[in-house]
C-alpha cells in the first residue's frame, strides 16, 4: 500500500431542524444525529462508509463484561452492529483468561451513528470501535480515570520514534489479539507502535501485521474496524489491504520528519464540502 493510499484511506422535521440549531450555537460541526437518544427500530443494517454513513437496528454495548469496561457512557457513543459488540465481548474473554484486569473500551458510534459533533470523523456506521492501551483494576477506576475527559498516558515517547516505558507485553497481547480476530478489517495505531510490534514479532505468521495501519495520533488507543457484515448491503467497504506485512518503506516514512513534522504552509484552507449521505440514513434519522 502506498503513502498516498494509506491517507486517502427524530422524528418530526421540526426536532430535526431544532437539534442542528442547538448543535450549530456549539464549538462543533453541527450535526443532527447526535440528538437522537436511542437505536431505530428494526433488523441491524450498516448504511454507507464508516465516514460517511448510519446503522440502523444498532444494539447498546452492556456497560461492564467479562474482561471489559466501557467508558464515557455520558456521550451516548455506545452503540454498533452486534458483530462490533460481539467482538468486544471476545477481547474481554481473551482479556479475562490473562489476568483480572479489564480492558477499557472507548467510543463506537451514537444510536443510529452519523457524524459525531467531535472527535471522530469516522465511527458513522457502527463497526469501528476505540480500544485503550492502558488497563483498568476494575470499572470504578477505569470511571476515576476516563470520565474527567482526561487520557490515559501514551505509549510513545516524545518525539514519536519509539515506544515509551509504559508499552509492554500486556499491550502487544491486546493489539495482536484484535488483528488476529477474523471479522477485523484494519487497525489504526501510532506508527512508533507498529514499529515496535514489526520489531518484536517472531519472523513466522506474520500475516496479522498487515492489518495493523499507521496512522497519526492514536498513542493511547488504537482503532478497530470490522469488515462489512453479511446481510447489510449498503454497507461500504474500504478497498482490501494488499502487499506484506507494512514493516517496511512506508512505515519508513510515518517515522520520518515529513510525517513527524508536516509542513504548515502550502496547503488550502478552504474547508471541503460535506459529502451527501446516502439517502436510507435521511429516512432512519426520521424513523420514531
Amino acid at each position: 500500500m502506498t503513502r498516498i493510499t494509506q491517507v486517502r484511506e427524530l422524528g418530526p422535521a421540526l426536532c430535526i431542524v431544532g437539534a442542528m440549531l442547538f448543535f450549530a450555537t456549539l464549538n462543533v460541526q453541527a450535526t443532527p444525529w447526535a440528538a437522537v437518544a436511542a437505536p431505530s427500530s428494526g433488523p441491524p443494517q450498516v448504511i454507507g462508509g464508516v465516514s460517511n454513513g448510519c446503522i440502523g437496528g444498532a444494539d447498546a454495548l452492556p456497560e461492564t463484561g467479562p474482561g471489559y469496561v466501557s467508558i464515557r457512557r455520558y456521550r451516548n457513543r455506545y452503540y454498533g452492529h452486534p458483530d462490533l459488540l460481539r467482538f468486544v465481548e471476545d477481547m474481554g474473554l481473551a482479556q479475562q483468561s490473562r489476568g483480572e484486569r479489564l480492558i477499557m473500551i472507548g467510543d463506537l458510534s451514537q444510536p443510529r451513528g452519523g457524524r459525531m459533533p467531535s472527535s471522530h470523523r469516522s465511527h458513522q456506521n457502527g463497526l469501528d470501535v476505540d480500544i485503550w492501551f492502558t488497563l483498568a483494576d476494575s470499572p470504578a477506576a477505569a470511571r476515576r480515570l476516563m470520565d474527567d475527559r482526561s487520557d490515559p498516558q501514551s505509549m510513545v515517547q516524545a518525539g514519536g520514534r519509539s515506544v515509551s516505558a509504559a508499552w509492554g507485553p500486556a499491550q502487544t497481547s491486546l493489539i495482536e489479539t484484535a488483528a488476529r480476530h477474523p471479522d477485523v478489517d484494519r487497525i489504526f495505531v501510532n506508527a512508533a507502535i507498529k514499529q515496535a510490534l514489526c520489531r518484536n514479532s517472531g519472523s513466522a505468521d506474520r500475516d496479522w501485521l498487515r492489518k495493523i495501519r499507521p496512522w497519526w495520533g492514536h498513542d493511547a488507543h488504537f482503532h478497530v474496524r470490522l469488515r462489512c457484515p453479511a446481510g447489510s448491503p449498503d454497507c461500504e467497504s474500504q478497498a482490501a489491504l494488499t502487499g506484506d506485512d507494512g514493516c517496511g518503506t512506508d512505515l519508513a516514512w510515518w517515522l520520518s520528519d515529513e510525517a513527524l513534522k508536516p509542513s504548515k504552509g502550502g496547503g488550502s484552507s478552504a474547508a471541503k464540502p460535506e459529502p451527501r449521505m446516502p439517502q436510507a440514513c435521511s429516512a432512519l434519522l426520521r424513523d420514531f
